[in-house]
């Protein structure tokens, strides 16, 4: 799948002579929120998320005045907090490669305001139950999924959006952004629970270097 990605990409580049390429990193901090249904006769109950820290490896093409795409390499990690009536929790935390690609939109010159919006798709790198001090619960609790007899679905899938501004000095870009995004994603690959989703909320910091100038028009 990600072969896949990374030769749209590629086809993409030189579909004009007049671009701009640009590299660079971005971090930050991301929160999440899950919601599930035990089972499919009860309602989608929500459980408190995490906080965790992200990083991407960040690849900006303009190949019109204001347009262009964006594809990162991130590593985001998603949770949940469940409580129990008692106060007992159970706290999972699941690791994902994520690969937003992404349409960008930008107005302005030196300082820009952007907007980006695109598919993601990623795969499970690790999953671990921090804590588990509950089980049993009617409706059910969410499953654990970091023991050695859970088989979770590695497939991450959904859209994200986001908006913030960015400053350029000479070939450097430093950009601030929000990013929202819904996942499809149900880790459950054994049928203990009916459904389950996640959103997530970022909040980044990204610098980008141009290594490719944009041709002037005539």
């Amino acid at each position: 799948m990600n072969k896949i990605l990374a030769v749209l990409f590629l086809l993409a580049l030189p579909l004009t002579a007049s671009a701009q390429l640009s590299v660079g990193i971005r971090g930050g901090y991301a929160t999440s929120t899950y919601s599930y249904q035990g089972s499919a006769s009860t309602r989608s109950r929500s459980v408190d998320g995490i906080g965790a820290p992200t990083f991407a490896v960040v690849v900006e093409y303009f190949n019109a005045k204001n347009a262009g795409v964006e594809f990162n390499a991130q590593q985001l990690t998603l949770g949940f907090r469940q409580l129990s009536e008692e106060e007992h929790v159970n706290h999972t935390e699941l690791t994902y490669l994520k690969m937003p690609l992404l349409a960008s939109f930008f107005a302005g010159r030196s300082g820009r305001f952007q907007i980006k919006f695109g598919p993601h798709l990623g795969f499970l790198l690790r999953s671990e139950d921090i804590a588990r001090e509950y089980s049993g619960a009617t409706p059910p609790e969410l499953p654990t999924y970091g023991g050695s007899t859970d088989r979770p679905d590695k497939l991450m899938y959904g859209m994200t959006a986001g908006a913030g501004i960015s400053k350029l000095f000479g070939k450097s870009t430093i950009s601030g952004e929000v990013r929202f995004a819904y996942d499809f994603t149900n880790p459950e690959g054994q049928d203990r629970i009916y459904d389950m989703s996640s959103t997530n909320l970022e909040f980044t910091l990204a610098y980008l270097f141009r290594i490719k100038e944009q041709k002037s028009k005539r």
